[in-house]
């Protein structure tokens, strides 16, 4: 065995941008920064199981988006048609016109209008008052609600009923086409009006499963109910959080062998869990004492944080467990851990942070909690790992199984370091280049066809056989008005929304979208007077026309359906039914919409974009597709420039970025090949990929530049390197990557998107900084340049 002395010392010279005060405060003053690391464990912990589950509508959208802007600036006169649920209620076995179906449909109606959050005066069901049947006759016009006041479930009432509909104009939007099922339309408030509290989508999703789908189901068994809607899906979304504590179970059980596998040391085990474990609590307790919840895609957040925290407690147990094998005892061999590993982990650690909190610059709240949650957590890992982890250590220490297993295995991991060495060989490092160009070229080639936006029907957020997709799909098969709706506002001058030249612009808009591909169908004023004009002219299809006389057009839309016009006439919508959501056809819409408003906007009226889900996802698009960019410059920016503060290097700087940058692009051609877009929900993996995986190539090369500064040459020093670090990142990225590939089970398909994306992420940048960082050293790198500068330094 060597000399701990004699090692000790060496460690010392060896070791020049070590600062002793920082250690010294440290290990001199152990027992009363863990007692109070204990007390806030007990005051942040305590925070932490109190935190909430938090989804809000308006912090899953871009706020300052002028699309979002204009539908926020009207929404009082839009009845809240970004946000609403429909209820279909379908008939198994005959159709809807039967005492039994509509005594459900009542019940169901009158259920729904007391659920908290829902806009009473825009309650929509064949039993409301606001849905009417209108007809003209010798006498005039006649109408009335489309549940007749006579109504008694005879078959005469019904037969009535089954007339009163047809003349409704509601069949394709409340009624199905083949009039075996019927919606309750449900337009929601953003704050509860009772508590004045943002309205809580998972109770509101389980009112909607327990009071109305459960309960009505069971008691007319020839019913079916389906349910759509923002809130439902972001209930059902909340709901599958609960699936996230399952995983949490695997990942740390999973993580927790494989580190005993790895280091045959009970308390080189436990402790680097406990500590993850510990950083986790912090963060979630921070967060709830700042006012934050747990949404759907920040949720996983806490997984990463225990991943962080772990990938750098490996790195501390290697370091102990080598300084233990030497002779030192579990102080002293924490200390000299500590020394070796503050610089490279602190920086790591913050790059990681700042490579989150550039997701903050993306104008959509959800992210921005992401980013917060990401940084506060990791922040928290530079204490727990670096101060807890190593003072915990220092009193436990390395167990003799471990020690033992670090000195009876030397000589065969020799063998295999000394063949990976061969990476940074002359004759080896050209062909891993050749390699990189080739995966760069494939990479660049593939992620021409990545999209941003949703690629799928439904919501993408959820497996295709989910049940919000199947009902979802049942409505688009048995509706003509799809749930996907595009709202283009029309301004006017106050009473001026119903003029001839508006009316008649609206019009030549319509005409043009429903000629567009994805366009199911539209409506607005200008088809009610076509209606009313040609009905008041004995239903003669020559008057299907907008009067120029301007008596006639008052006449026509007098009794306009709720929501086509505001009080005071300055605002009327215009109603687009799309097929799907998907990306392609939002752009293809919207840049007709945009093209037309910029040749008939006038002073008199004005077309604005856009309100609806599909305006909504629109706006949310385009922010994301202008992030995109910007968020990758930032978050390479930020680690380049701690790196080139670190290591004073350019060289270094591209030996530890250019693998990031191969991993982003292998990873988006990898997306575009699978069919995932570019969203709210993938958009951070990017960013939490380069943010995590520049810690490997940080902690390769400061090792890598240790033992150049020592003399060796290259490979000699890449197989030291190797032999102290190597085992440790390797161990790292496979664990990491096999914790975060269990989210694919997940039934929120975003979190499995992530689990996957994140799984080659957390795999191939540890194999950049293995197999590529050592390649580039041999062309980058001066090591004699760099021993000259050192030696000229001290």
């Amino acid at each position: 065995m060597s000399n701990p002395k004699h090692d000790q010392g060496e460690h010392y010279l060896t070791t020049p941008k070590a600062e002793p005060f920082l250690e010294r405060i440290i290990f001199n003053n152990r027992a009363i920064i863990l007692i109070a690391f204990f007390l806030l464990t007990l005051f942040l912990g305590y925070n932490a199981i109190k935190i909430q589950p938090d989804a809000s509508f308006e912090r899953m959208i871009p706020l300052q988006h002028p699309y979002i802007v204009n539908m926020l600036d009207n929404r009082d006169d839009l009845q809240n048609l970004g946000n609403f649920v429909r209820i279909a209620v379908e008939v198994e076995e005959g159709d809807i016109f039967t005492k039994e179906y509509m005594e459900t449909l009542k019940q169901i109606t009158d259920e729904v209008f007391y659920l908290n959050g829902v806009d009473r005066s825009g309650l929509k069901s064949l039993w409301t008052s606001n849905v009417r049947w209108v007809e003209v006759t010798e006498q005039g016009f006649q109408g009335g609600t489309v549940i007749p006041d006579s109504y008694d479930g005879s078959d005469a009432s019904l037969e009535q009923l089954r007339q009163n509909v047809l003349r409704s104009n509601e069949v394709g939007r409340l009624v199905a086409d083949n009039f075996k099922s019927t919606i309750v339309y449900a337009p929601l408030y953003e704050k509860d009006p009772e508590t004045g509290e943002p309205l809580d989508y998972g109770e509101f999703s389980r009112q909607l499963e327990e009071k109305i789908r459960e309960k009505y189901e069971a008691q007319n068994p020839n019913v079916e109910i389906h349910i759509v809607g923002f809130a439902k899906k972001v209930g059902d979304l909340i709901e599958g959080i609960g699936s996230i504590a399952w995983f949490a179970g695997i990942t740390i059980i999973l993580t927790t062998l494989l580190l005993f596998w790895y280091s045959r040391s009970i308390t080189g085990t436990l402790v680097p869990v406990f500590t993850s474990i510990i950083a986790v609590f912090w963060q979630l307790g921070a967060l709830r004492l700042l006012g934050y919840g747990l949404d759907p895609y920040s949720v996983l957040v806490p997984f990463l944080v225990f991943a962080i925290g772990i990938s750098h407690g490996v790195q501390i147990v290697n370091a102990i467990a080598v300084e233990s094998a030497k002779g030192f005892d579990s102080v002293t061999a924490a200390r000299l851990a500590f020394r070796a590993l503050y610089i490279p982990g602190m920086l790591a650690l913050i790059s990681d942070a700042f490579g989150f909190l550039t997701l903050f610059f993306i104008e959509i709240d959800v992210i921005r909690d992401l980013a917060v949650a990401a940084g506060i957590g990791v922040a928290f890992v530079i204490i727990t790992n670096l101060v807890l982890h190593v003072l915990i250590m220092s009193y436990v220490g390395i167990s003799k199984g471990g020690i033992r297993h670090v000195q009876n295995h030397g000589e065969k991991q020799d063998r295999k370091w000394r063949v990976m060495s061969y990476f940074s060989h002359p004759g080896v490092a050209p062909i891993s280049l050749l390699i990189g160009l080739i995966g760069l070229g494939l990479g660049l080639y593939y992620k021409q066809d990545l999209k941003v936006g949703d690629l799928d029907r439904g919501a993408p957020e959820l497996r295709a056989d989910s049940r919000y997709n199947t009902d979802n799909a049942f409505i688009i098969d048995n509706y003509s008005t799809s749930a996907d709706v595009l709202v283009v506002m029309v301004e006017t001058p106050v009473e001026q929304c119903t003029q001839y030249e508006v009316l008649r612009a609206m019009d030549a808009l319509q005409w043009e979208l429903e000629n567009t591909p994805g366009v199911q169908s539209s409506a607005s004023l200008a088809d009610v007077s076509k209606i009313v004009t040609k009905a008041l002219n004995e239903g003669n299809w020559k008057w299907y026309e907008i009067s120029r006389n301007q008596t006639i057009i008052n006449a026509s839309i007098r009794s306009a359906p709720s929501g086509l016009i505001n009080t005071d006439c300055s605002l009327t919508p215009v109603l687009v039914f799309l097929e799907d959501h998907k990306a392609e056809t939002l752009q293809t819409v919207v840049s007709r919409v945009e093209e037309f408003a910029a040749n008939n906007n006038t002073e008199d009226h004005t077309f604005l974009l856009a309100a609806g889900n599909a305006g909504v996802e629109s706006a949310t698009n385009e922010v994301i597709a202008n992030a995109k960019d910007k968020m990758l410059l930032l978050v390479y920016g930020v680690v380049s420039l701690l790196c080139l503060v670190t290591f004073r290097s350019v060289r270094a700087v591209l030996c530890i970025v250019i693998p990031l940058g191969l991993t982003s692009v292998l990873c988006e051609a990898i997306m575009a090949v699978s069919g995932i877009g570019i969203k709210v929900a993938t958009l951070p993996v990017i960013a939490l990929g380069v943010g995590i995986g520049v810690d490997y190539g940080i902690y390769i090369y400061s090792k890598l530049e240790k033992f150049l500064l020592e003399g060796k040459t290259l490979q000699d020093a890449y197989y030291e390197t190797l032999r102290s670090t190597g085992k440790a990142v390797i161990f790292t990225g496979v664990t990491l990557g096999l914790g975060v590939v269990t989210w694919i089970f997940s039934p929120i398909k975003f979190q499995a998107d992530m689990g996957f994306l994140l799984f080659f992420m957390f795999l191939w940048n540890m194999v950049g900084a293995i197999w590529l960082l050592p390649a580039l050293a041999r062309f980058l790198l001066r090591p004699d340049q760099m021993l000259a500068k050192a030696r000229a330094a001290k």
